[in-house]
């Protein structure tokens, strides 16, 4: 049985332009792999070794984003006041407030605010309501963060 990828829509629209990017992109990589063989001797030819190598790691990308969408689980929005996959949460910690969405791990970015469900915040947020506490633990140190909000 394949692995379900937990992605929100959001989340799926760009795995499908990232997808139709790096399809389009096929034929530029394939010129220049063209122009690069009419410079002859194709074991000392730069080129040609740049343009197969990134013509590989474009082929390898789409099969990754075509197996990711085809066992895609679409994160439904619930009405529930608990932290669930796909909640954006309100926490707090000391005056400092920020916004973070629980998400899966395909679309954790955790500079965007999007963290994963499998880290240790993401984790510890999974079932709480507003008013409650979560302690977790980053680099070394306990910290402790209040649930403001869920929406």
């Amino acid at each position: 049985m394949n692995k379900q990828f937990h992605l929100t829509n959001e989340g799926v629209k760009e795995l499908q332009q990232e997808l139709k990017e790096a399809q389009e992109k096929r034929g530029e990589i394939a010129e220049r792999i063209a122009t690069a063989r009419e410079f002859g001797d194709l074991r000392e030819n730069a080129e040609y070794q740049s343009a197969k190598q990134e013509q590989e790691k474009n082929e390898d990308r789409i099969a990754e984003l075509e197996h990711i969408l085809q066992n895609v689980e679409i994160i439904k929005k619930t009405s529930s006041k608990k932290v669930h996959l796909g909640s954006k949460v309100v926490v707090k910690n000391g005056k400092k407030e920020k916004e973070l969405q629980v998400v899966g791990t395909v679309e954790a970015d955790p500079l965007e605010g999007k963290i994963s469900d499998e880290s240790p915040i993401g984790q510890a947020l999974l079932g709480k309501q507003p008013g409650e506490k979560i302690e977790v633990n980053q680099n070394g140190e306990t910290v402790t963060y209040k649930v403001v909000e869920v929406k």
